[in-house]
């Protein structure tokens, strides 16, 4: 994307997207790369910043993941976070030891030793509280450096070089538990980058549709249409810029939530006027999946069959050249490894299940943009409330919300706990309140009593969780009586269900998914 940006070099920090999301909230368009993806940029100009994460690799290792020493002496404003501010330390002389005894995990105190640009209006008289997460630490400055701000373990928490502007800090600030986080980053890329607020996502529109018209040029588009926020904004997007030339299809893979398929089909079809095909292709999924437990196994070959039934369907239009999926910026991120090392939680199945080898050319409008920008841009281009609303659904479907086989009888009964309880959540108006909500069955069965009979059925787990952007959730806390009652109405009306129970796990250290 040739505009003003700044580029966040990952080492593998779970938390790297908020840095993005962070930096983007405050008008700024930023960018994550890996450090291999940065050797192969040869020119920086509209790069107005860059800013180092956070990781698990440790500089007092003989080998350890780092950058080129000229990025450093390029005179562009670089700011380093826990692992950045370690990795700049040790390139420019100083000393970063391992100290199993003084580590920082958690909330921590800081105090400010010296003014600084970086720590303007940050600091409530001196004192402040941030969030660590880290066992080395800078025991020696590095040449050129100076202390700014210490914590009762950690001396060298915030430094800096002002004729390098460079700076480096300790902790966390793109977590919330982080106090005033967000001005640092204001500091950083206003007073220090001195970048102009360009980032809006509504005037992101016109330049997607220009895109979208130049990569296309008069060949048809097929997209996958899924009724979910992601791919309805996408359809929507490209329908704008090439009209009859997009053909949309929504596969019934059978995995969907309970009359959701239907539903959707028709707001598209006579709303929004889009040429909409339907293909029913549940046997097929339900034939494929017999039998496969392994969560990363179910997700790449329902993504692999999805694209297998689009290219069968572009085999029938010699001018349909391009397949366009919602795809996100996260979807992206999470799939792939960022430093070589670290870990890939989960493949998305617009991502991690494509084959190598595909006939048709990916068209991904949304691959720039997180959530909660796709709904803005959902809201630009007049797509209803009651999908530009909807709670995340992964692409899978049920069948990642159904541990261990899937199986139609399993499906059946899931769609109709998950209707049940989605539809309480609208009624007692919670939906609104939470990020995602979903029903899940579990891999085991128990024995319950029914009217003096014993029955040995499946068990039900709920899951309602609060969060930002999906990176870090909480548990959303129902009263009581709402937990009463959702059993109940569950139990009494969903045969094959005699047990529920509620998760209250936060992410991390769990996901928001199950699988």
């Amino acid at each position: 994307m040739n505009i003003d940006k700044v580029l966040i070099i990952d080492f593998g920090s779970q938390v790297t997207k908020l840095i993005a999301r962070r930096v983007r909230e405050l008008g700024v368009y930023s960018e994550i790369l890996n450090i291999n993806h940065l050797k192969n940029i040869k020119k920086l100009e509209s790069v107005k910043g860059i800013i180092l994460s956070g990781g698990p690799a440790s500089v007092t290792q003989k080998k350890y993941p780092k950058i080129s020493k000229e990025i450093f002496l390029k005179k562009i404003p670089i700011l380093g976070i826990c692992y950045g501010l370690q990795l700049i330390s040790k390139s420019f002389g100083g000393k970063v030891k391992n100290n199993k005894k003084k580590r920082e995990f958690g909330r921590a105190l800081l105090f400010e030793k010296k003014k600084s640009v970086l720590t303007k209006n940050f600091f409530d008289k001196k004192i402040t509280n941030v969030w660590m997460s880290h066992q080395d630490a800078v025991t020696n400055l590095p040449k050129g450096f100076n202390k700014i701000a210490s914590t009762k373990n950690s001396a060298l928490t915030i430094i800096e070089n002002k004729n390098l502007n460079i700076y480096g800090i300790q902790f966390h600030p793109e977590i919330t538990h982080t106090q005033n986080g967000k001005t640092l980053f204001y500091n950083f890329l206003f007073h220090i980058c001195k970048i102009k607020k360009k980032w809006k996502i509504g005037l992101q529109k016109k330049r997607l549709i220009d895109l979208i018209k130049k990569k296309v040029k008069g060949n048809k588009v097929i997209c996958a249409l899924s009724g979910g926020v992601d791919s309805s904004v996408s359809a929507l997007l490209i329908n704008k810029a090439i009209k009859s030339n997009l053909i949309c299809i929504m596969v019934d893979t059978g995995l969907m939530r309970k009359n959701e398929f239907k539903k959707t089909y028709k707001i598209f079809k006579k709303k929004y006027k889009l040429n909409v095909k339907l293909i029913n292709a549940s046997k097929l999924y339900y034939s494929k999946l017999k039998n496969i437990s392994d969560p990363e196994k179910k997700r790449k070959l329902i993504g692999k069959l999805f694209i297998n039934i689009f290219e069968k369907e572009a085999k029938k239009n010699k001018k349909i050249k391009f397949l366009a999926q919602g795809t996100l910026y996260p979807d992206i991120i999470e799939s792939r490894s960022t430093t070589g090392k670290s870990t890939k939680i989960k493949s998305h199945h617009n991502v991690g299940g494509l084959p190598k080898k595909m006939r048709l050319k990916l068209i991904e409008p949304l691959r720039d943009f997180f959530k909660d920008e796709v709904r803005s841009l959902g809201k630009s281009l007049g797509l209803t409330d009651k999908i530009n609303n909807r709670h995340p659904f992964p692409g899978p479907g049920l069948a990642i919300r159904i541990l261990g086989k899937v199986t139609p009888d399993k499906i059946r009964i899931l769609q109709d706990a998950d209707h049940i309880f989605i539809n309480e959540l609208i009624n007692k108006k919670f939906y609104n309140k939470i990020w995602q909500a979903y029903a899940a069955l579990l891999p085991v069965k128990t024995v319950g009593v029914m009217g003096d009979t014993r029955t040995y059925e499946h068990i039900c787990l709920l899951r309602a969780v609060i969060s930002e952007d999906g990176m870090s959730a909480d548990y959303f806390k129902f009263p009581q009586w709402f937990l009463d009652n959702i059993s109940n109405k569950i139990i009494n009306n969903v045969p094959g269900i005699n047990r529920v129970v509620y998760d209250i796990t936060s992410k991390p250290p769990s996901t928001i998914e199950l699988e």
